[in-house]
């Protein structure tokens, strides 16, 4: 199974699959071909809680071809609890700044033609 399939099953499963160096520890997206903090080659998967809070997000109301049944919606940024990783995903109804201040706890949902579902816990 590649890696994008392995995001994919995991955020299914409301988890976050990353990769952590086995020379230092650091935490990396799962995508990583090294260590950003001390150049290993060598990584462990880790499966951790797709759970954290907004850091960021903008909400679409004009939304690109395919996505116009969606509106409106925001692609946020979650902040992965207990770690410096964030990942981005798709969060259905969101229509003003009011319906999701930073800092709302959220959580990986799943999975579908958006990508990775995010919603509030």
């Amino acid at each position: 199974m590649t890696i994008e399939e392995q995001v994919i099953e995991y955020a299914k499963q409301g988890k976050f699959l990353t990769h952590k160096c086995t020379d230092c520890g650091f935490l990396h997206l799962s995508t990583a071909y090294y260590c950003r903090k001390c150049g290993s080659k060598g990584f462990e998967d880790v499966i951790l809680d797709g759970v954290g809070s907004i850091a960021t997000y903008t909400i679409i109301t004009v939304a690109p071809a395919g996505f116009e049944k969606y509106t409106p919606y925001a692609f946020v940024v979650l902040q992965v609890d207990n770690t410096d990783l964030r990942i981005s995903g798709f969060m259905a109804d969101v229509a003003t700044p009011a319906d999701l201040p930073v800092g709302t706890r959220a959580k990986i949902a799943g999975f579908d033609e958006r990508g990775i579902l995010i919603e509030k816990q």
